[in-house]
């Protein structure tokens, strides 16, 4: 596994490295690029003293944790998808926070009921579709996409991908097992080609005349949007918000956990309220077009250009309970193909 050290640490050194606690120092195991929270931790350092250890990871951050037991030198645990958050909860690697900062900075459809995770940034999972291609009323909600004027136009990555899980997960939570696997047999039915690629991906073939409508999470069209290569890409769709007229978009979030041995518990909470607050919300937001967790916090240029929506507040606590059934339901509509 290749991982990245950063503060003083050169990237040679191992996690044993940090295994002593330290008065000026948390430690954090992360899913997420680097170069999307380092500004945040430096910004802390500088204002605190207290250093920043992180670890990044694409996979086998959990399996580690487990290993290690309770001599982990980890603090934190940042991920993505509310799928990695319940899965770290799950395996007993986290413990309950209590705290007024954070409760009163994130609200509480973006936090664990008994304190184990708390959104950091949310992300939309909308849809785009051609602008050439698609009248403007014919794809207005996340139901649409099961309706017969859809056959053979839709593309998608993998239901089997965490972010597809949870947008299923969402409208089971929302209606009812039965109804969501007949919605997404008829989503299936309507796949232009096997689910494949990344979202980025499904942009790009709708720009070549793949597929017209596509599901994706927002930040990606700010990731291409300020990619010149991938610029095309994002100008070739339009962004819809479903179901604005009923329970409104899907959300997911990255995220963080206190880890159950944290051995600078201290020092780790005071890293937890700092990234609640405005100044860390917009630079995290901002570095990956994303939506500040904390409700206060304005978002980016680029992403207000986008609009206005209505949201759906369903508690992502309670979209959890529901990705067992929503990930087993991929299989058996045969999603993949």
């Amino acid at each position: 596994m290749k991982l990245y050290l950063s503060g003083l640490l050169a990237a040679a050194l191992s996690v044993t490295t940090f295994t002593q606690a330290s008065a000026q120092e948390v430690n954090v195991y992360s899913y997420r690029q680097p170069f999307l929270i380092k500004p945040m931790f430096d910004a802390f350092t500088e204002q605190t003293g207290i250093k920043v250890n992180t670890v990044f990871a694409k996979k086998g951050l959990v399996e580690r944790m487990k290993s290690e037991g309770a001599n982990s030198p980890a603090d934190l645990v940042f991920t993505v998808d509310i799928g990695r958050l319940d899965a770290v909860l799950a395996a007993g690697l986290t413990q309950a926070v209590t705290n007024d900062v954070l409760d009163d900075k994130i609200p509480a459809e973006f936090r664990d009921p008994n304190g184990h995770w708390f959104g950091l940034t949310s992300r939309a999972r909308i849809i785009v579709a051609s602008k050439d291609r698609v009248a403007a009323d014919e794809v207005n909600s996340y139901e649409d996409l099961a309706s017969p004027a859809m056959q053979g136009r839709i593309c998608t990555r993998s239901g089997k991908h965490g972010y597809m899980v949870a947008l299923i997960a969402s409208v089971i939570a929302n209606s009812d097992v039965e109804t969501t696997r007949t919605w997404l047999s008829g989503v299936k039915d309507n796949l232009a080609r096997k689910p494949q690629g990344n979202d980025r991906a499904q942009v790009k073939a709708i720009k070549e005349g793949e597929c017209d409508v596509a599901i994706i999470n927002s930040y990606y069209m700010g990731a291409m949007m300020t990619n010149e290569e991938q610029a095309p890409w994002a100008d070739a769709v339009r962004i819809i918000f479903p179901n604005q007229a009923d329970r409104g978009t899907h959300m997911n979030i990255s995220g963080m956990s206190l880890t159950a041995s944290a051995p600078n518990k201290e020092n780790a909470i005071k890293l937890m309220e700092y990234l609640a607050g405005d100044k860390a919300q917009r630079m995290y937001a901002e570095q990956n077009h994303e939506y500040p967790a904390n409700p206060t916090v304005a978002w980016s240029a680029l992403v207000e250009s986008w609009g206005g929506f209505k949201k759906d507040v369903t508690p992502l606590s309670e979209i959890a309970k529901h990705r067992t059934t929503a990930a087993k339901m991929v299989d058996e509509v045969g999603y993949d193909g």
